[in-house]
């Protein structure tokens, strides 16, 4: 019955991070998957987080099926972090919201309704973008493209050609874009920049789809909503994804959200409610532990405060670890191609090494980032930056 069934090629950033964990050497440096660690090499629990999870432990109760669209203060909660409280489409009740199962989730599920409802639609993407976005779009039914984004020569965006490229796309088309924090390049459009695109967009009658990822670790957790707010407050039919893996460090709790602008409150309802049969075709509802955690933080002005400090003294430890690598190799890199490390952010940096390079770095010191050249700066620390300094700058030294 399955014989015709070829092998799953694997994930290619989760099987690296299976190889490592089979690595015996002791001095080994994991910094291919998104994961932010802590100055000790552990996965933080945020203390408001903690908190907020003995609060809800401390009282537990029955454990029913959620709704479909989800926790119904988690949804307003949720929304009111990523449009701003204030936010007139959020008052006016033109944004649709569920609950999803992380990013990803929120990805699949904007898929499938951009598969039913837009079935002649391409979804564009960044050149270079996240792997498993043209994997979840093209599992979706749909054809992917890329448009112009990453510039080799200097570390930076090819912000004209960008521009250019997505004025140039049919009207309808499905524009894929990362609100902050880059993955995998750690490169970011300014507000202006941003502007400009959104006006394209517009006039264009393209379709957004935001994947906000990283909210809270590129510049505050406003500035980093600049684009998805700007959408909002020009009225622009958008999606949005957002999740709490990285700015919670809830990985395993799943906990995202899916949102919708529309023109009207009235589409506004329409398109929930197709967004919760989407839902009820892929996983019937999302679970409930981590997002009763999330309301609680973002409900409790004490909590709130102590996290949006956490978050603060992560996005500065990060910013730290750039400068330290980017010390670190003065001697040995030069131009664009040292400036890189400060001018990128996010936890993501293209260091612009070779795969071969890539593969000398990992077989001979035991430090592993991905094929394309991305390193994960938030797995640095004062311990492991320096050997991983010297490293880089061995393999650079060797390919000379």
């Amino acid at each position: 019955m399955f014989e015709h069934i070829e092998a799953y090629p694997g994930d290619p950033i989760l099987t690296l991070n299976e190889n490592f964990q089979k690595d015996p050497r002791q001095n080994k440096v994991n910094l291919s998957i998104g994961i932010y660690f802590d100055e000790d090499g552990r996965l933080p629990v945020m203390q408001a987080v903690r908190e907020a999870e003995a609060a809800i432990l401390n009282d537990p109760g029955p454990k029913p099926y959620l709704p479909m669209a989800g926790f119904a203060p988690y949804r307003d909660a949720v929304q009111g972090l990523v449009f701003g409280q204030q936010c007139p489409a959020r008052a006016q009740g033109r944004i649709a919201t569920v609950q999803t199962l992380g990013g990803s989730g929120a990805l699949k599920v904007g898929a499938d309704f951009i598969k039913r409802y837009f079935p002649q639609a391409r979804v564009w993407v960044s050149d270079p973008s996240w792997e498993n976005h043209r994997f979840i779009f093209e599992r979706a039914g749909l054809t992917v493209n890329t448009y112009p984004y990453y510039d080799e020569a200097t570390g930076g965006l090819r912000f004209d050609a960008m521009l250019a490229g997505i004025d140039a796309l049919p009207r309808r088309s499905v524009v894929l874009l990362h609100a902050c924090c880059h993955n995998p390049t750690g490169v970011d459009l300014d507000h202006a920049q941003w502007e400009q695109l959104i006006a394209v967009l517009q006039k264009r009658e393209l379709l957004p789809f935001v994947d906000m990822a990283y909210q809270g670790f590129g510049a505050g957790l406003d500035d980093d909503a600049f684009a998805v707010r700007e959408l909002a407050n020009r009225g622009v039919p958008s999606l949005v994804a957002n999740s709490f893996s990285k700015n919670f460090s809830l990985y395993g709790e799943r906990c995202g959200g899916l949102h919708v602008i529309c023109e009207s409150a009235i589409e506004a309802e329409r398109v929930l409610g197709q967004l919760t049969g989407s839902v009820r075709s892929n996983y019937s509802n999302p679970p409930t532990h981590g997002a009763k955690i999330v309301t609680r933080v973002l409900t409790t002005p004490e909590l709130t405060l102590a996290w949006q400090s956490e978050l603060s003294a992560m996005c500065q430890r990060i910013a730290r670890m750039r400068l330290a690598i980017h010390d670190g190799l003065l001697e040995h890199v030069r131009g664009e191609a040292l400036s890189r490390y400060i001018k990128q952010r996010g936890m993501f940096t293209y260091t612009g090494l070779t795969a071969d390079q890539v593969e000398r770095l990992r077989e001979a010191h035991g430090v592993y980032i991905l094929r394309s050249g991305r390193m994960c700066v938030a797995g640095l620390n004062e311990k492991n930056v320096g050997p991983v300094t010297e490293a880089i700058a061995k393999v650079l030294a060797s390919a000379a």
